[in-house]
């Protein structure tokens, strides 16, 4: 039997609050919207998913609230197959939220932290055997600052290969950025953070562009699938998911960007940010159909 690749998420578990409408509205105009739902999302809840589905053994290393939206959080990793043992609940805390308002085949997404807040560098600590007991580790910006140091400082102390998707952006210094293994930004947050410039180390996505890195001192493109549009919120999150996977299984830089690519591909086809998250066999059967 092949060996499941062992991922461990460390970040923001969240609801989401999902109002769909034909037009957007300008400052002070209402506007009646299309649809309304509550999904669960967070950047790390939604890496987790992807590589779950993708079949890892997952952790995921957060927080969620007291209110309900917390015990819906839980069970809908744990439908995931994701080891939830160092989730824990904060009294008086509401879970993780994100407003997205899709409109025009696009998102606008505001965050609120919420328990999030509760991942500090003391909690991931107590995880720290789970985190070391990885084949990869994945890790983005909505927890705190200090957290995500602390975790790409322990896993490049320990030599556990880390993801770091800077997302939403913020800048770290560059003695962190270099003991990260990867990291992703979209072409906003590569602009925003590294002023376009490349190094080893940066995986770009860029939408409807495909995804470029570099390798060997040049710089490679991998051009985007022509699929249909339903929901593009999930697509980065799936794409991180699926690399780690697949460098996590041994492909080369170039496979497993590929693969990620294909499986973000197929995510933005149903609504919701984990709606459309493919399994292996399906991402498979896609790249096989060029």
């Amino acid at each position: 039997m092949e060996k499941r690749p062992k991922i461990t998420v460390i970040g923001s578990i969240n609801m989401d609050l999902v109002t769909s409408t034909d037009l957007f509205p300008k400052q002070g105009e209402t506007v009646r919207g299309s649809a309304f739902q509550t999904v669960p999302g967070g950047k790390g809840a939604n890496q987790a998913v992807a590589s779950a589905r993708l079949g890892a053994q997952v952790n995921m290393i957060g927080c969620v609230g007291s209110d309900s939206f917390g015990g819906v959080l839980l069970k809908n990793l744990q439908k995931e197959n994701i080891n939830i043992d160092n989730i824990k609940r904060i009294e008086d805390s509401p879970s993780g939220l994100a407003n997205i308002i899709l409109s025009e085949k696009d998102n606008r997404i505001i965050i609120i932290s919420g328990a999030n807040a509760h991942v500090t560098p003391e909690f991931i600590e107590e995880s720290k055997a789970t985190i070391l007991d990885s084949d990869y580790v994945l890790v983005q910006f909505e927890i705190p600052k200090e957290t995500i140091e602390y975790c790409i400082h322990m896993c490049a102390d320990h030599q556990i290969p880390i993801i770091v998707n800077p997302a939403p952006a913020f800048e770290l210094s560059h003695a962190t950025c270099n003991k990260a293994s990867y990291i992703t930004p979209n072409q906003t947050e590569w602009q925003q953070l590294f002023n376009n410039n490349w190094n080893e180390k940066l995986i770009v996505t860029k939408g409807a562009q495909g995804v470029s890195f570099m390798e060997k001192g040049s710089e490679k493109h991998i051009s985007s699938h022509a699929v249909e549009v339903i929901d593009s919120t999930g697509a980065g999150d799936t794409f991180n998911g699926a690399l780690a996977v697949a460098l996590a299984e041994g492909k080369s830089k170039k496979e497993a960007v590929n693969f990620a690519n294909a499986a973000a591909a197929l995510s933005i086809g149903k609504l919701g940010a984990q709606g459309g998250m493919p399994t292996k066999d399906k991402v498979e059967q896609f790249l096989s159909k060029g």
